[in-house]
């Protein structure tokens, strides 16, 4: 069966700093006797969570993108993260997936933090991705989307839901609650990479990054310091998991719209009425 060593690095970013944050999470590349399968950064990694987009995005070829490229292919890895990326005439909260192949995918947040103003610097993704690396199905989800299970929603098309974020220390217990309720809700692994310290915006932010299985029990968790997280996660156990406690099989059917009323995604189509 297929395995996926899974490594997630959380740290500290610095404020509106691309190439200090691109060599911080370099070093701490260099420093993994192994980096394993995927490597995920956080939300934001270049620039921490920020409102000025129109300053701060790169282009689409942009330096971060070739320099998380580079690195995929010198460490023979998949590497993602989320940056603020300017595309056409909008800007995207942005998470890039680099192959050790030079390939680059994407997936846009599509739930914007109105909180914080997120939703009036950004524009909205509108398709949910599944990228597959050694086998196992990924799904990458951007914070704020963790407050959303309709997006989230298992279609049977992957195994480990991943979330990077900038959740702040306030709002823990939701971070510690949410995550173990998406991995049982949806018979998948779960993992999550947020960061430490204090943004340019004064808010704190106390990391608990982790991995959940799918019966919720956090499989390895970090604290409010730097690390490395890492974990190899086993499908053949997933599947076992599946089978033995099949609950998927009586979920209802429903269907997604954007708010123009174009259908961004079916959930059992042939369920719904």
């Amino acid at each position: 069966m297929s395995a996926l060593k899974l490594t997630l690095l959380q740290t500290r970013t610095y404020w509106h700093d691309p190439a200090a944050n691109r060599a911080h999470f370099e070093s701490l590349l260099a420093q993994l006797a192994d980096p394993g399968d995927l490597v995920v950064l956080p939300e934001m990694f270049t620039t921490g969570f920020t409102m000025d987009s129109a300053a701060q995005a790169e282009p689409v070829d942009g330096t971060t993108s070739r320099w998380l490229q580079d690195l995929a292919v010198r460490y023979r890895t998949t590497l993602c993260g989320s940056v603020v990326i300017r595309d056409g005439s909008a800007h995207y909260n942005r998470l890039l997936w680099a192959g050790p192949d030079r390939s680059l995918q994407h997936y846009d947040k599509r739930h914007r933090f109105r909180m914080a103003g997120e939703h009036e610097h950004y524009a909205a993704g509108t398709t949910r991705q599944v990228f597959t690396v050694n086998g196992v199905r990924v799904c990458p989800l951007i914070c704020y989307d963790l407050r959303f299970p309709v997006w989230s929603r298992n279609l049977d098309d992957y195994d480990l839901l991943l979330y990077v974020a900038n959740w702040p220390a306030a709002r823990r217990l939701a971070w510690q609650r949410l995550l173990p309720a998406r991995a049982v809700e949806n018979i998948s692994y779960v993992a999550a990479v947020n960061v430490i310290g204090i943004d340019g915006n004064g808010v704190t932010y106390a990391g608990g990054s982790g991995v959940w299985g799918p019966s919720g029990a956090a499989l390895a968790q970090a604290g409010a310091a730097e690390c490395s997280l890492q974990l190899t996660l086993d499908l053949g156990a997933l599947q076992r998991d599946r089978a033995a406690f099949p609950a998927h099989l009586d979920r209802d059917g429903f269907s997604l719209h954007t708010d123009s009323g174009s259908i961004v995604g079916t959930q059992d189509p042939t369920e719904c009425s």
